[in-house]
């Protein structure tokens, strides 16, 4: 008989030999992570599912797509202010995120430095749209998926009908690399700038780069 698991029994066993981070340690993911075949197919049937991405389902993407990322554990934080008392130590740039609604209930995800000021009334004229007010948890979590805190660029994963424009802070593309929440504000993952991007892309979404200072929108105009 052979000795070779299959089934639950391989999922399982590959589960187990993931690198996944708890308890504050640092999980670093390449392409050669990538899950079995059929796992993929199972995650890529995940998309169009009711249910949003749990954060490994988010890694498990990262690594299909051939992206490299660094994630490490810490406790909950809610705010900037909360993630500045946090040792995290990853290079790179750490964010913010915006999450917004006009008067014509149009969606925008805002991915900005964490130290960026957004003029949201400057932002909301460029964009040809109208007074933007913070959207509500739940609408947030029925079209991201996530819950405030945990708001993070890769949230866009689970808008699956395309409702969110996404706008990306310009200050950010002078970094390497940047820092967000894996879906959960326990973690956090760093990644390429430029892996950001494709992996939006990858989820149907085309992040308009922007200056979001109303001095530096007032230099590029």
């Amino acid at each position: 008989m052979s000795s070779t698991p299959c089934g639950g029994e391989r999922h399982a066993l590959w589960r187990k030999c993931q690198p996944i981070a708890r308890g504050g340690k640092r999980l670093t993911t390449t392409p050669q992570d990538r899950p079995p075949e059929r796992l993929v197919t199972a995650l890529q049937r995940k998309k169009n599912a009711d249910m949003p991405l749990t954060r490994d389902e988010l890694l498990l993407r990262l690594n299909d797509l051939d992206i490299k990322t660094t994630t490490i554990d810490h406790p909950a934080v809610f705010t900037v202010a909360e993630s500045a008392t946090v040792e995290i130590a990853l290079p790179g740039a750490h964010t913010k995120n915006l999450f917004l609604k006009d008067d014509r209930s149009r969606l925008v995800l805002v991915i900005a430095k964490s130290a960026t000021v957004v003029d949201l009334k400057g932002l909301a004229k460029r964009l040809g749209m109208g007074r933007f007010s913070f959207g509500k948890p739940e609408l947030l979590m029925s079209t991201l998926g996530v819950t405030p805190g945990s708001v993070t660029a890769f949230a866009v994963a689970n808008d699956v009908e395309g409702r969110v424009a996404v706008v990306v802070d310009e200050a950010l593309m002078a970094h390497d690399s940047v820092n967000c929440h894996p879906l959960e504000n326990t973690a956090t993952t760093n990644i390429a700038c430029e892996d950001l991007l494709r992996f939006i892309r990858s989820t149907g979404h085309e992040p308009r780069v922007m200056a979001l200072t109303a001095a530096d929108a007032v230099a590029r105009s």
